[in-house]
């Protein structure tokens, strides 16, 4: 009888489909396109075998093949009860994330209340040195219209910052007397119009926001032709550009000890610089992720919280078509919440990829073709690729190997890809079996993650979604990995109860870096993401 339900239920869905025309979508079945196929062909395979059983069952056949039809029925109905469960979970998925997505709205800024100020440079006033690097110089900034207020917070802690001229000091964290931070790029073959400047240096521009280009030069110059770059979507764990506008070179603090040669010849004799260049301003973090480890030393649960947001923020950039290629310890900034736990941001965005006609598909046509900064972290198909005609680079899984070699310092060991001697990796030729081994003290689960995003073949490595999904279960999901049998309906009730539990927290402590990562989890929530995770970490435990 129930095996007849089963194949009944199969009979009505095909009726149901017939009814709607063909190729229709049955009611009720929230697939993915990818499963239309496979549900349509077990549907109407359902149905056969229902009428062909009936005849059998009157006497056409023995009980041999009565007894075979029964297990196909059988197992017929076993599959529809787990495509219905499967539609259960897709469909849970779906509405917690929507839920989710409206939460993780980025806060805002000192400057979303003054839109129609701070886009010209007489606007701010220019503290000390933050650092500089191979195409910039970084100061810390104010306007003078906030600086009264701002003077008058009380810091909550304290974090080893960059100080002037980029040496170690300490910044108070909460509210800094200078709470922007302004990038000067080094203008050397740009030219002096705005509108040249916007073009050159427009990747500096991907995570600008919409306000921020709709100031003196950006409404007019940075128009957003077909094809052009792409506008990257604001995340907690990118750093995000508030204003970008072009004014003439000052004379900073420390720029003729500093940058001499890249100055403009009416500041500097020598200098090679133009007399006007692209100024982005930001929010003044207190330290890199470098500075930060050089004086820290993060538990195994709190370090792998941080590669954690690395992943996220990694995730987020792929699925807005954008590789960073450019990750590294000293692009990636830093402040604490109010336990003292470090929040970390990608910034940084002068080598990125962000072309709307090539996605992460980059044309490797000839050696002229920019492959990104930092040689050192990129990874082994970018590193061991040859131009030809027909070659491309495939970047959707690049950012995520270099998070893996970022893994070890945040562990507290040397990264095995920078250095001299024996245990220098090279990208283009080692091997996995050469990678050092993480202390013991840290989760075996984060070790085995770490090795798999340093895989050769990009094949093997997950992509940094289902690698953000296998820490998310490991921290907070360890009572469900302990079942010996989970469905998808336990995970499920997990999930609902982590949604609750996230609610509240968020209400109550928003700026917990704890809270903020389960947000995030639950706002990129992906029902197939999910169960590859799972499959990953129990494949780990099974066989260590």
């Amino acid at each position: 009888m129930a095996v007849r339900q089963a194949l009944g239920r199969g009979l009505q869905l095909e009726r149901r489909g017939r009814a709607a025309g063909p190729g229709a979508e049955p009611r009720g079945l929230g697939l993915p396109d990818r499963y239309r196929f496979f549900r349509q062909s077990v549907v109407g395979l359902a149905a056969r075998l229902q009428r062909q059983f009936v005849v059998r069952a009157r006497g056409g056949a023995g009980p041999y093949g009565r007894a075979v039809f029964l297990a196909f029925g059988l197992g017929l109905g076993l599959i529809e009860e787990k495509q219905a469960e499967g539609r259960r979970a897709a469909l849970a998925c779906q509405e917690i994330q929507a839920i989710f997505t409206q939460k993780n709205k980025p806060v805002p800024d000192a400057l979303d209340m003054r839109r129609w100020q701070g886009f010209r440079l007489e606007d701010y006033l220019i503290g000390q040195s933050i650092g500089k690097g191979c195409s910039a110089a970084v100061y810390e900034a104010t306007m003078p219209t906030l600086s009264q207020h701002l003077e008058k917070a009380e810091p909550t802690s304290a974090l080893p910052g960059r100080g002037p001229q980029g040496e170690e000091g300490e910044q108070a964290l909460g509210a800094p007397a200078f709470p922007f931070a302004i990038k000067m790029m080094w203008n050397i073959s740009a030219g002096s119009s705005s509108e040249a400047i916007f073009r050159k240096m427009s990747q500096e521009l991907v995570p600008a926001s919409r306000v921020a280009l709709t100031g003196e030069y950006g409404a007019v110059t940075y128009r957003k032709s077909k094809g052009g770059l792409k506008q990257l979507a604001p995340h907690p764990n990118i750093i995000r550009v508030v204003r970008a506008f072009t004014s003439s070179v000052p004379l900073l603090p420390g720029a003729l000890t500093d940058y001499p040669d890249v100055l403009p010849p009416c500041l500097h004799p020598e200098g090679l610089g133009h007399g006007r260049t692209l100024f982005l301003v930001m929010k003044n973090y207190p330290c890199t992720l470098r500075q930060y480890l050089r004086v820290n030393t993060p538990s195994p649960r709190l370090a792998t919280m941080m590669t954690l947001q690395l992943l996220e923020g990694v995730d987020h950039l792929v699925q807005q078509r954008i590789a960073h290629r450019d990750l590294k310890s000293d692009n990636i900034l830093v402040e604490l919440d109010a336990d003292g736990c470090p929040w970390l941001v990608i910034s940084d965005f002068g080598c990125c990829l962000a072309d709307e006609r090539v996605g992460l598909q980059l044309p490797f046509t000839s050696w002229y073709v920019d492959l990104g900064g930092n040689g050192c972290l990129r990874a082994p198909e970018v590193s061991t690729a040859c131009p030809g005609p027909r070659a491309v680079i495939d970047y959707s899984k690049a950012d995520a190997w270099a998070v893996g070699a970022i893994a070890y310092e945040i562990f507290g060991l040397a990264n095995p890809f920078y250095g001299q001697g024996r245990a220098h990796l090279e990208s283009r030729s080692y091997q996995e079996a050469q990678l050092p081994a993480l202390p013991e003290s840290v989760p075996l689960d984060t070790r085995q993650l770490v090795r798999a995003l340093l895989q050769r073949e990009t094949s093997k490595r997950p992509s940094a979604r289902v690698a953000a999904n296998v820490l998310h279960l490991s921290l907070w999901g360890e009572h469900i990995l302990a079942l010996k049998n989970l469905k998808l309906d336990k995970m499920i009730s997990w999930l609902l109860h982590q949604s609750a539990a996230a609610l509240l927290a968020n209400r109550l402590e928003k700026s917990c870096v704890e809270t903020k990562l389960k947000v995030l989890f639950l706002a990129n929530l992906e029902c197939d993401a999910l169960c590859q995770a799972a499959l990953l970490l129990y494949s780990w435990r099974v066989t260590p």
